[in-house]
């Protein structure tokens, strides 16, 4: 490896540019002297782009950009961009402190064009312990071309996000035509339609369950499909957002939290679902305002919905496989049922992923009994004696952090503790009054 390869040293090396390292990258920037750089493989700045329905609003106030809360004179603000695309008193007469989802996507893009030290089209394929000199080794690839190099770094952050899930029960279905995750929802259901497909059902109760239900019910009239929904959860909930339940995804619980017994965590996460995985009420009121309609209509295909109704089992059926058949189990009455449907919107949300890039250093990372990282409340993952440089995560530490670990408004503190670290200084003044509540005995 050439000695010329490594002349450029980071201070701070991000792998995956999504909202929280694209957060960090914003942030860093207004940092004197900190040599930067962030690596996505994606040809250009992108989120969530098959759940992007124009009526769909973010679930957190505004203030949750990529900056606001930590240093709001920051370019990079939410309220800095409305100036830079003359919309500033419109949405001071708006009034809006939840803001459509697209226009936050909007927001991250305009920031992701012009924040320097960001490069899309960029993967990296390994990252590797140079011992001698006290440095991660990133090998770099560009997408378009192939061409590698090595990168050296002091401190790597990882925010690439989550992957879909599909529960054990469709495992066996994943790659049928009929059988799709919410998050490919709006670039594949008019395929769907097209194929004349008669029937749908959707499994899964969280916001994005609820997002694809909506719309499939407002195309009935258009495409004559029956929509049935299925959750296994008790109802079709709401995530809180009293007051008082909200601190618990400030920064003042996600300490308290990650000094407990990791068994008291994982039971706490189980049980705070609502926190993170319910229905925001305003998209409740939607769906029952078209369930009424629905209702009026008299003329449209049967809508079902069945809470507390568990997916036991999936598979194909019919002599063309074109049926997929379910059985379920209820959770009240324990009994099973077998339905048949045409096709399944899969809203099971998202599980962690191991990047394939730290395959080289995977010994040297200390992961629990459960195989997920082992990290320190400032957010950086334990690692052996020997490894002296940092390595960060960003949104893979629900069950060491708490509920607060994917929620935006997390993003930008997560960050300035990062950032602090890496540089030695307090560059970002910390805030510690988060909540009123006291958690814990003192």
């Amino acid at each position: 490896m050439a000695e010329s390869e490594r002349e450029t040293v980071l201070d701070l090396a991000a792998v995956g540019i999504g909202p929280f390292n694209l957060s960090l990258s914003a942030l860093a920037d207004g940092v004197p002297g900190l040599a930067y750089a962030a690596y996505d493989r994606r040809p250009a700045y992108d989120w969530h782009p098959g759940l992007m329905f124009d009526w769909a609003k973010l679930q957190v106030g505004f203030l949750a950009d990529l900056v606001s809360l930590i240093r709001p004179t920051s370019r990079w603000s939410f309220l800095n961009y409305l100036v830079e695309h003359d919309r500033m008193y419109p949405f001071y007469i708006a009034e809006r402190f939840h803001i459509p989802r697209r226009e936050y996507a909007d927001y991250c893009a305009w920031a992701a064009a012009r924040i320097p030290g960001l490069h899309f089209g960029t993967s990296v394929d390994a990252v590797e312990w140079d011992a001698g000199r006290d440095l991660w080794l990133l090998t770099v690839r560009e997408v378009a071309t192939g061409a590698t190099r090595v990168q050296a770094a002091r401190n790597i952050t990882l925010g690439i996000g989550t992957e879909p899930a599909l529960p054990a029960p469709l495992k066996d279905l994943a790659g049928h035509p009929r059988v799709l995750h919410s998050g490919e929802h709006l670039h594949r259901i008019d395929a769907l339609a097209a194929a004349g497909v008669r029937d749908i059902t959707v499994i899964g109760s969280g916001q994005s369950g609820a997002e694809v239900f909506l719309d499939l019910i407002r195309r009935q009239k258009e495409t004559g499909w029956a929509v049935s929904w299925l959750t296994r959860s008790w109802g079709f909930a709401p995530l809180d957002y009293s007051k008082l339940v909200l601190e618990y995804t400030t920064p003042a619980y996600m300490r308290y939290f990650h000094g407990l017994d990791p068994e008291v965590r994982d039971r706490l996460i189980a049980s705070q679902w609502q926190l993170y995985k319910g229905i925001d009420s305003e998209t409740i009121d939607l769906i029952h305002d078209e369930l009424y309609d629905h209702l009026l209509d008299g003329d449209r295909p049967p809508v079902t919905l069945l809470p507390a109704t568990a997916l036991a089992a999936a598979e194909t059926g019919g002599t063309d496989g074109s049926t997929l058949r379910l059985t379920t189990h209820h959770a009240d009455t324990g009994e099973r049922a077998v339905r048949e449907t045409s096709a399944i919107v899969a809203a099971t949300g998202y599980t962690a992923r191991r990047p394939d890039c730290l395959s080289p250093v995977d010994k040297l990372i200390a992961w629990d009994p459960k195989g997920r990282y082992d990290i320190g409340e400032g957010h950086r993952v334990t690692t052996a004696p020997e490894v002296t440089a940092g390595l960060y995560v960003q949104n893979a530490e629900l069950h060491t952090h708490g509920a607060a670990a994917p929620d935006l408004g997390i993003g930008a503190y997560r960050g300035a503790l990062i950032l602090n670290a890496v540089t030695g200084t307090d560059h970002f003044p910390i805030p510690r009054r988060t909540a009123f509540q006291t958690f814990g005995p003192r």
